[in-house]
């Protein structure tokens, strides 16, 4: 179990050097909590980039969450670090790449298939204690630390939020996806409401308990929710709301799915049971920021809201549509990475501000601890890059973003790794080391390769690539010797 004494998980995670003992020194005996910004950091599971309304929905209603974008800053080109929910999870918590902590899938993973030709290599199946996380570094700052929702980083008890540096956890658990959104909901953690009570209501309900309850000290609330992931359940009433809206919509428009590599993608929002668990959702975020508000918390407290990864759009019901985006969550394309994230900073970012920068999942631990006025652990947040000068109105130099998936996903996407550099991204797929290069600038929807066209930008990001998988340690998927092309399986 990790010890309750931070600095000895500062000397577990490695922090051996003479900058990493001063950083974690520093740490330990930073300012007083008194006049640190509290944070509510909410994420949610499987909502697209194009979900809501200040990203260009016209089906999902959101004004909470276009409100928090006039008041904050709203990121264009924000990133998961991976197409599916644990990587991208764990690169949040502690400021790495998912290959180089070799969580690089869901937990516990899918299981290799016959059809494949390549082998998924072992992933660690837990997010290790010896990492120090983002809520141990602001509790050993002085902030109270609750969790609640989805976790999914470690089936057993050992490896949930309490032992990540959480100082309550509700919710947070082994599960990727809940049993029931109505109670009983049959998760470990958190006790049964009512019959019929909403989880994404519910887990708001005790975030705004632990708010009400901390409010004289600085807190961070880590609201995970398990929203908007299968199943699809929502309430009587917005169900009703949006198939009313979806009979409404104009016949004889853009087809509802088009073939995309071999898969069905959906091409129009218009689920009626999504798009209400996505007002929902939006609910609840008011109601977080009505709370604050109410409490004169408001302008104390920044508040961050991203997803975990693409919406769903290829597979497994395909709820919702990307588009402009390419594909869904599970694909390397920009509809599987590419996230919502929106930024209230009170005092700091400009309400209304748009930044173009592309910035990724392992950059929020810096920038927590930057806003809370924290020193940074460099050794700890390996991957991450503190985005205050651009929440500022500044500007910061260019940087890669990189992604490593060496799996086969539920949603059909093929083993892979890519970057990103400026306007240019490249894809690499692994069954045949073939690549593809897009301008995203001028194609955002990923469509015209111009690997071909130009051969030297795609030889000089192949590099890059190849150079980062190597200094990460990433481990390579392997050759199915039992391939079997003419064995289909069918994705879950």
């Amino acid at each position: 179990m990790k010890s309750s004494f931070p600095l000895f998980s500062f000397l577990k995670c490695g922090l051996l050097g003479a900058a990493g003992l001063l950083a974690a020194a520093a740490l330990l005996h930073a300012a007083p909590a008194a006049g640190k910004p509290n944070i509510v950091f909410i994420l949610t599971d499987d909502l697209g980039w194009a979900d809501i309304g200040c990203y260009g929905s016209t089906f999902h209603e959101t004004p909470n969450l276009d409100r928090l974008a006039e008041e904050g800053m709203r990121f264009t080109d924000a990133y998961a670090a991976a197409p599916v929910c644990s990587p991208a999870r764990a690169s949040i918590l502690t400021g790495k790449d998912p290959a180089r902590l070799r969580i690089t899938d869901w937990l516990p993973g899918r299981e290799d298939k016959p059809d494949q030709q390549l082998k998924r290599p072992a992933i660690q199946p837990f997010l290790p204690l010896d990492e120090v996380t983002l809520a141990e570094a602001l509790q050993a700052g002085g902030y109270k630390t609750a969790f609640f929702g989805k976790w999914h980083l470690g089936e057993s008890p050992e490896h949930w939020p309490e032992h990540q540096g959480f100082d309550l956890n509700l919710g947070g658990c082994g599960k990727g996806t809940p049993p029931s959104y109505f109670s009983p909901y049959k998760l470990p953690n958190l006790p049964d409401g009512p019959e019929g009570e909403y989880l994404t209501d519910r887990l708001t309900s005790e975030a705004i308990r632990f708010i009400e309850q901390n409010r004289e000290k600085p807190f961070l609330v880590y609201l995970s929710h398990y929203a908007v992931h299968n199943p699809l359940q929502a309430k009587p009433a917005l169900l009703e709301k949006y198939k009313a809206k979806a009979a409404k919509l104009p016949a004889g428009g853009s087809p509802e799915f088009l073939d995309d590599n071999g898969r069905a993608v959906r091409q129009v929002q218009n689920n009626p049971a999504y798009a209400a668990m996505v007002e929902n959702l939006d609910d609840n975020v008011g109601r977080i920021l009505d709370k604050l508000a109410e409490l004169k918390l408001d302008e104390d407290t920044i508040v961050i809201f991203t997803s975990d990864n693409g919406g769903l759009s290829t597979a497994e019901g395909s709820p919702t549509s990307n588009l402009p985006l390419r594909a869904g969550k599970g694909w390397p394309y920009e509809g599987g990475v590419r996230e919502p994230l929106l930024v209230k900073w009170p005092g700091t970012t400009r309400p209304g501000s748009v930044c173009p920068k592309p910035v990724a999942s392992p950059d929020f631990f810096p920038t927590i601890l930057a806003m809370a006025g924290l020193p940074p652990l460099p050794q700890q947040h390996l991957d991450g890059t503190s985005l205050v000068p651009e929440l500022e109105g500044e500007d910061s130099p260019e940087r890669p973003i990189f992604w490593h998936y060496p799996h086969y996903s539920n949603q059909g996407g093929s083993p892979y790794g890519a970057v990103r550099l400026g306007d240019f991204k490249l894809i690499e797929w692994y069954e045949d080391m073939r690549v593809e290069l897009y301008d995203l600038r001028n194609d955002i929807a990923e469509r015209n390769n111009l690997a071909t066209d130009k051969p030297e930008t795609a030889a000089a990001l192949t590099t890059r690539l190849h150079d980062w998988r190597a200094d990460v340690k990433a481990q390579m998927p392997q050759p199915n010797t039992g391939y079997d092309p003419t064995n289909l399986t069918i994705s879950k």
